[in-house]
């Protein structure tokens, strides 16, 4: 396994911090008195700063707490260049506050300038913010592999960076493998981790301290398949065309060899991990990740540092979220999401990086769970195009100008020249959830890992994907929301029109033998007025029952944003709109039925046996009017505008909407190849002989109509119930 935690330039700035402050601690210690501090400083004028704010923080400790030289913040600032412009760093403010607190001096919160967070810090314990303490750095650069610390035999070292070393070590207590991540005793890792129980996050068992060394030893779950950053070195190595995910196995069991392990026998993941093309094996790893990030975020956890070297592999390369150093948890006592904040600055979110700038006002503790989800896209794009979507310098954020630079790239939408570096079989569902996770401003983003997860998920399905973003040249992408009411109003007025066309046709001979021609005038008025209110009507009311989709939909793409639970709502409304068409319609015929009946019993002499006759024609013509435009409606709700819907928010409760749908159409099916039957069977129980001749031409027209509307409705069915089919699989959690 190969693990990371921090590397280059971040290692080397955390080096140097650690002998400047080594040094000047010294000097403290050896004279008693306040160091000339600005002797200290390193030359290179990028690391100043860092260091000054890092030697203020020991100089007030000594000056506040083990001696009594006070010195408060507006002197440091009066005194050096690095501090005059923008507003102080807040870990400052915190280390000051704390200095303060800790030497008993009363201090009057109302007076900092920052009271809202001194409020907070005074509700907390202390924990130091120092970047580096240097006598736990000697600690920790003397152990070596073969050593036994506490309790657990070091065998061979995983991984290592300016503050922490990682080793395979075996824990004689329990007698088992685990991974020891030895590091300076400063940060809530192990209390963060500790929150958290999760199948994608890696599992911690506890943690020692080793306090005469300063040092914490954190223990977890020992993961052979190392990391992303070796899947990633292998994609840059390949060309596009020779990547599928039998590359990410590859690394895995790279990874386990180069650690003397054994490569494991067949199992469901590895066994289906070859099958997929490289873009879906990106969307399959990123949305066990994003489903990780939710579960943290839900338990008030943001993890800050997203990168390819924190993301842990198991022996079948399922992703694991490790090393939550810099994370901030709501529920973790004494911290500030000022304490520890960094970070890997490639991967940080446009506000991530402001949060960074010493003289940009934005602060650690505006940050929410979709910085996390921009690093993760982030990381996703690298591995689906082997580089990140910016094009920054080789030293990026090694100095304000560089940092500066990095903000203006990830201020604006990535450049077309990135979006060319897609591979070709890339899918148009994973560029625009990527691109969404890179929305500049986080508002545009997904507003959470489960949504992003859910987007994911539809990118494993072929035909989901499709259909959700059909191609730019396929009519399926030119449909818009008024084509939703234009359809149920030609489906309304279709099924109206087959019904009555049948009612006519089988009638009209039997009103010619039945009724007078005044009675003929009377019924054909009922008739005629039934057509002309009650169409319209069950027309506009269909419209009425279906706007909440159309209005969603039309808001949507005039950039309005709504709720997830609104989005939810639209959904499954959309997924009715065939129910309401037909049973709409068939309530029109009931009405019908029912106003004939009495017209005919005020207005004719009918035997009742006939008024049923008449009646059921009117039913069956009411059931034409269900079964055709229910089929029709549903077919062009679930493959055109349902798919339109689902591209935003999270998606997991539709999967029982979708279950109950696919039933329903089951039902309307016996409906439509039971019409001939009842048909016939209406049309003869109460005729007799000669009357029946009248009616054997509608009989047979029915019949074949019947036989052909149910070939199509059931072609319709079968490829309704294949895309219910791939939506429910593609939003199942």
């Amino acid at each position: 396994m190969e693990w990371v935690i921090d590397s280059g330039a971040v290692d080397e700035t955390r080096a140097l911090l650690a002998s400047v402050l080594a040094r000047f601690q010294a000097a403290w210690e050896s004279a008693g008195a306040p160091p000339n501090l600005a002797e200290f400083l390193p030359h290179r004028p990028e690391s100043r700063r860092l260091a000054l704010i890092e030697l203020i923080k020991v100089d007030l400790e000594y000056r506040w707490i083990r001696y009594d030289f006070p010195k408060r913040l507006a002197e440091y600032r009066a005194e050096f260049d690095e501090l005059r412009s923008g507003s102080l760093p807040p870990d400052l403010a915190y280390e000051e506050f704390h200095a303060l607190r800790r030497s008993g001096f009363a201090l009057d919160i109302s007076a900092l300038p920052t009271e809202a967070a001194a409020t907070e810090w005074a509700e907390r314990d202390y924990r130091s913010t120092l970047i580096a303490r240097p006598q736990a750095q000697h600690a920790l650069e003397g152990i070596e592999v073969g050593d036994r610390v506490d309790d657990f035999d070091l065998l061979v070292e995983l991984g290592s960076g300016a503050f922490a070393r990682v080793f395979l070590a075996r824990q004689r207590s329990m007698q088992r493998l685990v991974a020891v991540k030895i590091s300076q005793n400063h940060g809530t890792e192990s209390e963060t981790l500790a929150q958290l129980d999760h199948e994608h996050i890696v599992r911690v068992f506890d943690q020692r301290l080793l306090s005469d060394q300063e040092l914490k030893l954190l223990y977890m779950q020992y993961l052979p398949g190392g990391t992303l950053s070796k899947v990633l070195a292998l994609v840059r190595s390949r060309e596009p065309g020779e990547r599928d995910g039998g590359l990410l196995l590859e690394a895995v069991d790279s990874a386990m060899r180069d650690k003397g392990g054994l490569i494991p026998g067949e199992s469901l993941t590895r066994a289906a991990m070859p099958e997929r093309s490289w873009p879906e094996t990106v969307a399959w790893l990123g949305s066990r990740l994003a489903r990780a990030l939710d579960y943290a975020a839900d338990n008030g956890v943001l993890h800050r540092d997203i990168k390819p070297a924190n993301v842990l592999l198991t022996a079948d390369g399922s992703p694991k979220l490790a090393d939550f150093n810099i994370s901030f948890s709501q529920h973790v006592a004494g911290t500030s999401p000022l304490a520890y904040f960094g970070g890997s600055l490639a991967y940080m979110s446009p506000e991530q990086l402001a949060a960074c700038h010493p003289r940009l006002l934005e602060t650690a503790e505006a940050l929410d769970g979709r910085s996390d989800i921009y690093a993760l896209g982030v990381v996703l794009w690298e591995l689906l195009t082997g580089r990140r979507p910016f094009d920054d310098e080789s030293l990026a954020g090694d100095s304000e100008s560089s940092l500066e630079r990095m903000l203006r790239l990830r201020r604006h939408e990535i450049d077309p020249r990135h979006l060319d570096e897609l591979p070709p079989d890339c899918p148009a569902t994973l560029r625009r959830v990527l691109l969404k996770c890179l929305a500049p401003d986080r508002e545009d983003r997904w507003p959470d890992g489960a949504a992003l997860a859910q987007q994911l998920e539809l990118c494993l399905d072929q035909r989901a994907r499709d259909l959700v973003d059909p191609p730019e040249s396929n009519w399926r992408a030119r449909v818009g929301p008024w084509s939703l009411l234009a359809l149920i109003t030609v489906a309304s007025l279709v099924g109206d029109v087959l019904g009555m066309a049948y009612v006519n046709l089988h009638n009209h001979p039997l009103f010619a033998l039945w009724f007078t021609p005044e009675e003929r005038a009377r019924l054909q008025v009922v008739g005629n007025a039934m057509a002309l209110v009650a169409t319209p009507a069950a027309i506009a009311v269909a419209n009425y029952l279906c706007r909440r989709a159309f209005i969603v939909w039309r808001g949507l793409r005039r950039g309005r944003t709504y709720e997830s639970a609104e989005l939810s709502r639209a959904r499954r409304d959309t997924l009715k709109n065939g129910d309401r068409v037909a049973l709409l319609a068939f309530a029109w015929w009931v009405l019908a039925a029912a106003v004939s009946a009495i017209a005919l019993v005020v207005y004719t002499g009918l035997p009742p046996g006939r008024i049923v006759n008449l009646v059921a024609t009117l039913l069956v013509s009411g059931a034409i009017a269900v079964a055709y435009p229910f089929f029709v409606v549903t077919f062009f709700v679930v493959r055109c505008f349902y798919p339109r819907l689902l591209t935003h928010g999270e998606t997991a409760e539709d999967r029982q909407a979708l279950r109950a749908l696919s039933r329903r159409c089951t039902g309307y099916l016996a409906v439509a190849v039971a019409i001939p039957l009842v048909g016939v069977i209406s049309s003869l129980i109460f005729l007799n002989a000669e009357e029946v001749s009248l009616v054997l031409i509608p009989i047979y027209g029915l019949c074949v109509a019947g036989v052909l509307g149910f070939l199509g409705d059931y072609w319709l069915f079968r490829r309704t119930e294949a895309d219910l089919r791939a939506f429910e699989r593609a939003v199942s959690k």
